[in-house]
């Protein structure tokens, strides 16, 4: 058997890259030389992205076992890059889990690097065909009463806004708009006030 009294360092990969080639001593020597001097950059990490500091030391205490699980399968050639990456795995697991997500934790996703429920290319698809059908239901409405949904809807400008600056009045802003929205409706959906 090689010599193991450098297991301090994370040359002990090469020579036990696979599962059941490192002994229990060497592997508990490699946690506590490479992971365990980690703890206050976790703890730190864990806080800065975690809403309860209460959850703080069982948040730890599952990144070690997630890290020595794993390493008893193959050692990851980076011992602090993946414990991170193992905190952050367990952080996005716990935010998925939740019903309801608080807002501290939507507010640090992006430090999380969670991956968002992005639309999958048929839906990008079907929202560019729904702006295309909107785009021209736009252009085929009267001018006032386009100009009136533009400045109100996309622009959010209020009533008494849109009649100063189309100078009309509120009341005909109003009629506009409505009838300009009725003919948009119809335009995407169909007739939408029924048989009355």
């Amino acid at each position: 058997m090689s010599d193991t009294s450098d297991t301090s360092r994370e040359d002990v990969t090469p020579r036990a890259r696979e599962a059941g080639r490192m002994s229990a001593p060497d592997l508990r020597d490699w946690f506590l030389a490479n992971v365990l001097p980690l703890e206050a950059s976790l703890v730190r990490f864990l806080r800065r992205n975690w809403r309860n500091d209460s959850d703080i030391p069982d948040l730890l205490h599952e990144t070690y076992v997630r890290v020595y699980d794993s390493a008893q399968r193959e050692l990851p050639d980076n011992a602090k890059a993946f414990a991170f990456a193992t905190a952050q795995n367990l952080l996005t697991d716990l935010v998925r889990r939740e019903k309801v997500v608080p807002i501290e934790a939507a507010s640090e996703l992006d430090a999380l690097d969670v991956a968002l429920d992005e639309p999958g290319p048929d839906r990008k698809i079907i929202a560019r065909d729904e702006l295309r059908r909107l785009q021209l239901a736009l252009d085929n409405l009267p001018p006032r009463a386009r100009e009136a949904i533009v400045l109100r809807q996309v622009e959010g400008l209020t009533r008494r806004e849109v009649a100063q600056r189309m100078q009309i009045t509120e009341r005909t802003v109003k009629w506009h708009l409505t009838e300009g929205l009725r003919a948009l409706a119809k335009a995407l959906y169909g007739d939408v006030r029924g048989s009355s």
